[in-house]
């Protein structure tokens, strides 16, 4: 099974190596035609404005469009989460609106305020304890009544996925533990 990684910027090496640790093939994506070649695709963390700067410079919106209506998956984290949202704020950005949520963009704070915390995921119904890294992280503001949260920090929720479309505010890639990783492939494989 291979699962792209967007790699235009942001942490996209670590997602492959996290994806290699659960038996996918991670294919690092640097041109929109590089998509017909996998099942779901990661959008990694990074900056927000530069990240869609770049995706909009190699014309990566609306083959990201078409990606999402043939169903095949999509996880942002962090600046992917952004990316993905219905709504963007503070400052209002462009975004894909593919999962029905509003983000605000460094909620929790600058870098010195990034933080680590651990919690409890709700993965294909099981508990699954995690520890989760925020750098400059978003926080999920608004949820429409299609999505679903599958964990909580502070009472935010901080990983929630509607249909084909899963985002985390938080980098699971910088940590050892492949659990969400290991359900995005499970996304991949069971919409094949």
């Amino acid at each position: 099974m291979k699962i792209g990684v967007l790699a235009l910027q942001g942490d996209f090496a670590l997602h492959a190596k996290a994806l290699a640790r659960v038996g996918a093939e991670a294919v690092e994506v640097r041109k929109p035609g590089e998509l017909d070649a996998v099942g779901g695709l990661i959008i990694p963390g990074g900056e927000s404005t530069t990240l869609l700067h770049l995706m909009d410079e190699w014309e990566f919106f609306p083959a990201i469009e078409k990606f999402h209506a043939a169903g095949r998956p999509l996880f942002g984290t962090c600046a992917g989460c952004i990316v993905l949202a219905r709504e963007v704020e503070r400052p209002r950005q462009f975004s894909l609106g593919l999962i029905d949520v509003t983000v605000e963009r460094n909620a929790y704070g600058r870098q010195r305020e990034s933080f680590e915390a651990h919690g409890v995921a709700i993965l294909d119904g099981e508990p699954t304890a995690m520890e989760m890294v925020f750098i400059r992280a978003p926080r999920i503001a608004r949820m429409g009544p299609g999505v679903e949260t599958l964990a909580r920090h502070g009472g935010d929720a901080v990983l929630a996925r509607q249909g084909s479309v899963l985002v985390g505010t938080f980098h699971p890639e910088l940590t050892e533990n492949t659990a969400v990783h290991r359900y995005f492939a499970r996304m991949v494989e069971t919409s094949r």
